[in-house]
């Protein structure tokens, strides 16, 4: 297997954990303030970050100003901003039309790619990529949907802002001057997110004693060491070994992610153009990753 297919393999399960992060996020934004939330998560998968860098005798790097300054702004944009956005949209916009925005993550992703990156797809990936965004597209749009209310436009705005916060975090790391590790890019964005949500989290618990249900908490404990701690290891070790379009194109699993767990988890049914949409998908992972020699 090649180190591009590789690279686009552990992208795309790292997509599939942070789609799990639309189901979890209903769960645990109905009791629990989302800067509290972000913060519980970062503090419960920091610890095991750095056990993880011991086990492993990794250290923290040194970084240059510029570097900390982009490290800190890609922890704001998805360590903090994609987690509190993205509750406060799917309690106000629903499951479902989460699921909808979330589908335009892989053209917005690939948009950055070519606009911060300097990338330019060729005519394989490019034709990956709008088989990928119609797949989502496919696969998210509802039948019959209801008209939309003052509060569910509010809901998929913030819901559209956290998919440019994840757009961010999954492609600023390429701008810095020097490849750093997963583990340790893993680290920092945890240590990061705990830094930035800490103050806000503090100011909203207020004096009164927090009481969190079981199903809230254990939301938070699974957003914390799966899609946190597995996710980010999946993703940078993934995105090292691939460019920011074709790891951009990953985040199609996002949406499809959300649909089947959906289906599994809330047992809703899933339709032909469902199924058809998934076709999409696949059939855009196989176009990416098929050796092509002509391109750059």
């Amino acid at each position: 297997m090649s180190e591009a297919m590789k690279g686009q393999l552990l992208c795309s399960l790292a997509m599939v954990l942070v789609g799990s992060t639309v189901v979890v996020s209903k769960v645990i934004g109905v009791e629990v303030e989302p800067f509290l939330a972000t913060a519980m998560r970062h503090a419960l998968a920091l610890p095991v970050f750095l056990l993880l860098l011991r086990f492993k005798g990794e250290r923290l790097p040194r970084v240059g100003a510029r570097d900390a300054a982009l490290l800190l702004m890609q922890a704001a944009a998805g360590s903090v901003g994609y987690t509190v956005l993205l509750i406060h949209g799917v309690v106000l916009a629903g499951a479902a039309n989460a699921g909808i925005v979330t589908g335009t993550l892989p053209a917005v992703a690939a948009l950055f790619a070519v606009l911060l990156l300097g990338e330019r797809p060729g005519w394989r990936l490019g034709l990956a990529i709008a088989l990928a965004a119609l797949g989502v597209v496919v696969v998210t749009v509802p039948s019959g949907a209801p008209a939309l209310d003052a509060q569910r436009l509010k809901g998929i705005a913030l819901v559209l802002a956290a998919v440019a916060c994840e757009a961010v975090f999954i492609l600023a790391n390429k701008r810095l001057s020097r490849p750093v590790p997963a583990l340790v890019l893993s680290t920092l964005m945890c240590g990061g997110g705990l830094l930035l949500s800490g103050v806000p989290a503090r100011l909203a618990a207020g004096p009164a004693p927090l009481a969190i249900s079981t199903p809230a908490l254990l939301g938070i404990v699974y957003y914390a060491w799966v899609p946190t701690v597995l996710g980010f290891l999946l993703w940078y070790a993934g995105s090292a070994r691939t460019s920011g379009v074709r790891s951009s194109l990953a985040t199609a699993w996002l949406p499809v992610s959300a649909m089947l767990l959906s289906a599994l988890c809330l047992d809703e049914a899933i339709n032909a153009g469902q199924r058809l949409g998934l076709g999409f998908v696949l059939l855009a992972m196989v176009l990416a990753t098929r050796p092509a020699h002509a391109e750059p």
